[in-house]
């Protein structure tokens, strides 16, 4: 399966984070369409990166269009796109339309995948999927249909360095975002 153009190397972390607003997420027969994501480099001081590479953030220096997997103050997973090496792309929100019925088994209550660990839940992200393909077998990313959606920025959530950066990105006027802008 072909990998979305997203993945040209030449994108920067924050190129990323906009190419993939309006890309079709799925995991495992479940997913929808990206409608927020956060972008993060290697030079900035939020980012897993920063301080180079660790057996924790290895994915993040491997090769672009894998996943990078983490768990997040120890309970909930976050799924991010690797693009250059040391950056990623936290897949924040999406609007679940490919399996639904079995994300509501996998969260019965509240929103279904607006926010990084809610979504990790519906979509059923394993911490083995640290350093997966998104190549169409368990984990794919596809380009978008229609043109590209109108994107509005803003600053990240839940860091207490780099705040003042914009990289947050979302589809304008989605519902289901895990904040608004």
């Amino acid at each position: 399966m072909k990998i979305t153009p997203a993945f040209d190397p030449d994108l920067d972390a924050c190129a990323l984070a906009r190419a993939l607003i309006g890309a079709r997420l799925i995991v495992r027969g479940t997913g929808g369409t990206i409608i927020e994501t956060e972008a993060y480099a290697r030079h900035d001081p939020a980012s897993h990166s920063f301080r180079g590479p660790t057996p924790r953030n290895r994915a993040m220096f491997g090769f672009p269009g894998h996943a990078y997997v983490y768990r997040s103050y120890g309970i909930h997973l976050c799924l991010n796109v690797v693009g250059r090496p040391g950056e990623a792309v936290l897949i924040r929100a999406i609007r679940p339309d490919i399996g639904v019925d079995i994300m509501r088994q996998r969260r019965p209550v509240g929103p279904l995948c607006a926010g990084p660990g809610r979504l990790c839940q519906a979509l059923e992200v394993r911490i083995t999927d640290d350093g997966r393909p998104f190549d169409g077998i368990e984990m794919a990313l596809q380009p978008g249909d229609g043109p590209a959606p109108d994107i509005v920025t803003g600053p990240r959530i839940g860091i207490t360095r780099g705040q003042d950066l914009p990289w947050r990105f979302g589809m304008a006027g989605a519902q289901g975002l895990s904040r608004r802008f």
